[in-house]
């Protein structure tokens, strides 16, 4: 990243800058087609390819109709610049719901929508735009301060316009993605109040109110819960949730208060009555905190806010062909905007259990953001004529335990019908998609990562789904090619319905939830290169700020900053991340600054967790300093737990060592450990988990694990298989669930006459029961395989010492496993000369289920 101080401007380009540079990209060679081939989790119903929308979709209001045709009938532009004028801006804000109804000829100024011509309307306009930095554009900051918005949301109003003036910028080749570092306002570390740990005080205090008035709609056991759960049955939890709405210095300020007095959100009764016993209630839990005051021996830099950092947002994406881009910045209502700029836009509206996040993005945790059928046809006009699309989403999982595989965004019609869907399936990502050559209207074969990768994780992460008629379907991990070869044919996307909806965290029928959060959803109408991918990654997501901690008094270098990129990562935290040391300064190169033991200060402490950087010691020097950007302290970052929300909890750093100050730091003597607890006694054997045991069948039968009638019953039953190596966990439940997955592989090894022929060599299945196994040696041709791929050998190639026919000491008895055997044998043939014709083939098949279901396969 490169920054613009007072003394130097270093711009970044945006890779797009001109018409010539996109068609180079969108014509680039594609990368060959990978041949690794993936393994499918899951069998799909079969549907037909011809159509039908399958379950009927939620009909859902449009919030952001079409503006409709604006023509223009007035004199040519005069230059390249009207043009990319016209085209950018007037094509979009001329229509009269935008801003074409005020801003026209003979109407209000500025008229830089007027319709008579095309060259005045440039003339005004270009005053109010700022090229080099759209979002400080007058036409940006007046609609984002509420002048005529169309939407519900000025800053959504704004973003778009924004996006308008950026897409010009880079046709003009004017985009840059500069930074300015300027001084922040200087103040010093003041007292501060803080959290307690305790809900004690708390649950004397506002919790009698929340728990009485607010209980039926923000607690997990009312009727229609909604988040916070500010009045939840657990105190703790109420506790945790009400931290951010409470303002401990000023409790009038309080969110808690505010929806009361100002929002007359909910009032129990009179709202002014009500917001004042909640400031009171606020007031007296305020004072019975004791203010935290600055140890004076501490070496500490002045104080911020994160609002006096010099914003760093969202610089050098990849954009140009976004047709649906969702940042969730509103925080608020229940509309997630899409701010592309192209209309009609796909705005999705959440339902159920959702909650924003500060940090710009929405948690989804059984809820679904879903937009109408109207507006995600445009999906179906674009993508289906580009006839290839990019998925790209930040999202961050809340665990990996999810199955179905849960659907992160899909443009669907039910369970088994859909276009598209990204997913879930625990460790794994999943990719969904329909096209005529190869895939089945349910997007089936999917794509899916290798389990032995377990790419998709619980922890935010970057990631992109990509679909073109050369290479098919592609994923992309955190800026990585997963590697994953596309099972079938790339194909056309000549048979997808354009009766389906875009839909965030579920299908359209609620079913198939995917827990977690999103932070970023972009629906692009090519697919990415690996390049581009990798620049967004590299660009990532949220709101962030540079935060300039002034530590010029103890450095003795004129106006010395340590320097962090900070964001509030999510609802309950800080992420601090690149520190470096720089000068704001002209001609200042700092040398010898010695910098130690670095840690991270909030409302008059240090921090109790995340002290990353609490063993840091290096040296500032003219060799390692430049003068553009400062000079990199490391490479660690931290989470910082919120405890007053982000406008209201202050920074600062301490240190034991920087420049000429120390502070010498007396650890605590750390409490002896508590003498050792004996254990009960532990086995010496455990058990296999459940896709060990998957994995074991399939070795000893020969039956791929992939096969369509084990994997069928492999889903049935997985959840009933052991989950740990504990054999004092080992449910009657769990026997239950191995026999079933045993029978089903014996059943696949038998009937496959091929398979069986080759696994049991010599045996006649042809033969009666009676005389299939009249004789050792006929018995012996079902039991030897079964007992050779079953029972444990010792690596040896000594013809002296048994070779392959010893046992290892740990193994089962193998004459007393083939005696067990050879009676069940007994027992399924007893029938004689009246047994059926299948009777060899079913016996064979219980023998096996007997064998591959027993203790053989479980312990491990």
């Amino acid at each position: 990243m490169n920054y613009e101080t007072p003394a130097t401007s270093i711009s970044q380009k945006n890779p797009l800058q001109t018409m010539s540079d996109f068609c180079q990209l969108v014509v680039r060679p594609r990368l060959r087609r990978a041949a690794l081939l993936s393994t499918i989790l899951s069998s799909a119903v079969l549907v037909a390819c011809s159509g039908g929308s399958g379950q009927s979709t939620e009909e859902l209001p449009n919030t952001n109709p079409d503006s409709g045709d604006t023509s223009y009938a007035g004199p040519a532009p005069e230059s390249e610049d009207v043009q990319n004028y016209k085209r950018y801006i007037w094509d979009n804000l001329a229509a009269e719901n935008r801003c074409g109804s005020c801003h026209v000829e003979g109407n209000q100024s500025p008229r830089f929508v007027r319709g008579d011509d095309i060259n005045l309307a440039h003339g005004e306009g270009r005053d109010l735009i700022n090229l080099g930095a759209p979002e400080e554009s007058r036409l940006v900051t007046k609609v984002a301060s509420g002048h005529n918005c169309w939407l519900a949301s000025a800053d959504a109003c704004a973003d778009i316009i924004t996006g308008y003036i950026a897409d010009w910028a880079s046709a003009a080749g004017s985009v840059a993605s500069t930074i300015t570092l300027t001084a922040p306002t200087e103040r010093e570390v003041g007292e501060s109040k803080s959290f307690p740990e305790s809900s004690g005080n708390f649950a004397s205090t506002i919790y009698p109110l929340l728990e009485q008035y607010c209980s039926s709609c923000h607690s997990e056991d009312a009727g229609t819960a909604q988040q916070p759960y500010i009045a939840s049955s657990d105190v703790d939890q109420a506790y945790e949730a009400a931290k951010p709405r409470i303002d401990l210095d000023n409790p009038e300020n309080s969110r808690l208060v505010v929806r009361l007095g100002s929002d007359f959100h909910n009032c129990w009764s009179n709202c002014s009555e009500n917001a004042d016993a909640m400031a009171a209630a606020i007031r007296n839990f305020a004072d019975g905190i004791s203010v935290t005051a600055v140890d004076p021996n501490w070496v500490i830099s002045k104080a911020l806010y994160l609002t006096d950092g010099v914003v760093s947002s969202g610089g050098g994406r990849i954009d140009n062909n976004a047709i649906a881009l969702y940042e969730f910045k509103t925080g608020s209502d229940d509309i997630a905007y899409d701010t592309s700029g192209i209309n009609p836009a796909i705005d999705l509206k959440l339902s159920g259990d959702y909650e924003w996040l500060g940090s710009w993005g929405v948690q989804l945790t059984g809820g679904k953001a879903q937009a109408t059928t109207a507006t995600s046809k445009r999906l179906f006009d674009t993508l289906s004529g580009t006839g290839e699309y990019t998925i790209e989403a930040w999202v961050a999982p809340a665990n990996v335990v999810q199955e179905g595989p849960a659907r992160i965004v899909s443009y669907s019609g039910g369970n088994d019908i859909r276009n598209f869907t990204l997913g879930q399936a625990m460790y794994n990502y999943t990719f969904q998609n329909r096209n005529d050559a190869s895939t089945n209207a349910d997007g089936m074969p999917a794509l899916i990562t290798d389990d032995m990768a377990e790419r998709a994780q619980a922890t935010l992460q970057h990631v992109v789904a990509t679909f073109d008629p050369i290479n098919g379907r592609r994923l992309y991990v955190n800026g990585e090619f997963t590697g994953d070869a596309d099972p079938v044919g790339a194909g056309l996307l000549s048979t997808w319905d354009d009766t389906f909806a875009l839909v965030l965290g579920s299908e359209v029928s609620n079913e198939n939830q995917w827990h977690g959060s999103v932070r970023l959803l972009a629906i692009h109408s090519r697919a990415l290169s690996q390049d581009d991918i990798l620049t967004n990654y590299d660009a990532g997501v949220g709101e962030k700020y540079l935060l300039l901690f002034k530590v010029e008094d103890e450095t003795s270098v004129p106006e010395g900053y340590v320097m962090f990129e900070v964001q509030q990562f999510d609802n309950h935290g800080y992420l601090f991340s690149e520190p470096k040391f720089i000068s704001l300064q002209d001609g200042v190169t700092p040398d010898g600054v010695v910098i130690q033991g670095m840690r991270i200060g909030i409302n008059g402490r240090e921090a109790v967790v995340g002290q990353a950087w609490a063993n840091l010691d290096t040296t500032v020097s003219a060799t390692d300093y430049d003068a553009e950007t400062g000079q990199k302290l490391s490479p660690l970052g931290t989470i910082i737990t919120l405890e007053k929300g982000p406008t209201s909890d202050e920074f600062f750093l301490t240190f034991e060592r920087l420049g000429n100050e120390e502070f010498v730091r007396v650890e605590a003597t750390p409490a002896a450990p508590a003498a050792a607890a004996d254990l009960t006694p532990q086995p010496r054997i455990g058990i296999r988990r459940f896709e060990q045991i998957h994995a074991a069948l399939s070795a000893a039968t020969g039956i791929s694990s992939a096969h369509p009638d084990v994997v069928d019953t492999w889903e049935k039953v997985k959840q009933q298989l052991p989950v740990e190596a504990d054999i004092q966990g080992f449910l009657a439940a769990q026997q239950m669930g191995i026999t079933q997955l045993a029978v089903k592989y014996c059943s696949t090894l038998v009937d496959d006459t091929s398979v069986r022929a080759s696994y049991f060599s010599g045996f006649d299945f042809s033969a009666a029961a009676s005389s299939a196994f009249d004789n050792d040696t006929k018995r012996a041709q079902v039991l030897d395989p079964l007992l050779e791929n079953l029972l444990g050998r010792p690596i040896t190639w000594s013809a002296a010492v048994g070779g392959h026919t010893a046992q290892l000491g740990t193994a089962p008895d193998e004459s007393a496993v083939r005696a067990e055997l050879d009676g069940l044998i007994d027992k399924m043939t007893a029938c004689g000369a009246g047994c059926s014709a299948d009777r060899t083939a079913t016996t064979v098949k219980a023998t096996c289920a007997a064998a591959m279901g027993s203790a053989m396969i479980l312990i491990h």
